[in-house]
């Protein structure tokens, strides 16, 4: 990277209601794109390229979005202005008065050498809410959590869900790109229906991957949905899995009830190694025809 630039990481949340997902795309709200127009503004400049960690669709909330950008080390020390502390904090202030209210910038700050809030990162972790029992319904909560008018057996669903836990190919759950690889390594798939805290009641899929292609979480959540209601027995994820191939009986659940909740890095030291092992399984993926989406 050129000397003359420093790169910074951000750690922000927003509520994707209203966006139409991370990408910018032409004439359309987007995540990126306000971001990108607010840093401009804020640190007098073109707006700068954004490199994100997860791109979540339209309609998808993030808690724990992390992302970086390459920005002249003379506007980063020309954000503080007359305000005092630290760039990053400063930064942080600037855009919090820049930004619309369902986008948050929570840090901001000088990245570790050989970071890549894409490339570094280890896993991201996924929850998907529902509400199946009216008297857990929170209006206050419609955008997030999704109700559901059926009663969901999440003990069948969790069960369910462990077939799926491994590396695999997962056609029957993505949607399908040119050139894009469906193969992933599915971390954690768990369905529980919490007895405390702010989820209690609630039938909640936690999600982990080292990476996810197009739609994967919520067509895996619709899957397991079909288990809980009981219109398909527990073994018919895995053999949709097995078919590789998506099945039109096959449901993607709504969006508003996904939320990225983490995006997990390694220590400062692997950064580096894990950003070019990553790159470098994307070299080869991409040599076979097979270069993996997102």
């Amino acid at each position: 990277m050129n000397d003359a630039l420093l790169r910074v990481r951000l750690d922000l949340s927003y509520d994707g209601t209203a966006f139409a997902g991370w990408a910018t795309q032409p004439g359309l709200r987007t995540v990126q794109g306000t971001l990108e127009s607010a840093l401009g503004t804020v640190l007098r400049c073109a707006p700068p390229r954004l490199t994100v960690a997860g791109r979540t669709d339209a309609g998808v909330h993030a808690r724990g979005q992390v992302a970086h950008v390459d920005v002249e080390r003379d506007a980063w020390e020309a954000v503080r202005g007359r305000m005092t502390g630290p760039p990053g904090a400063v930064l942080v202030r600037r855009l919090a008065g820049v930004l619309p209210p369902d986008v948050v910038v929570h840090a901001a700050a000088p990245a570790p050498d050989g970071f890549d809030a894409r490339f570094s990162a280890l896993h991201r972790r996924y929850a998907y809410r529902l509400a199946d029992d009216v008297s857990r319904v929170d209006p206050l909560r419609r955008s997030h959590v999704v109700r559901h008018r059926l009663p969901l057996d999440a003990v069948a669903m969790s069960e369910a869900a462990g077939s799926l836990v491994g590396r695999h190919d997962f056609a029957a759950f993505c949607r399908p790109r040119p050139g894009a690889t469906t193969i992933r390594t599915l971390q954690v798939l768990d369905v529980s229906r919490p007895q405390h805290g702010p989820d209690e009641g609630l039938v909640v899929a936690v999600v982990q991957a080292d990476a996810f292609c197009h739609s994967m979480v919520r067509a895996l959540v619709g899957a397991l949905v079909a288990v809980g209601e009981g219109r398909r027995e527990q073994g018919w994820p895995a053999e949709l899995l097995a078919g590789r191939v998506r099945d039109g009986a096959a449901v993607v659940a709504p969006a508003h009830g996904l939320t990225l909740e983490e995006v997990a890095y390694p220590a400062a030291e692997r950064l580096a190694e894990r950003a070019e092992a990553t790159r470098a399984r994307r070299r080869a993926e991409e040599a076979t025809g097979t270069a993996e989406d997102g």
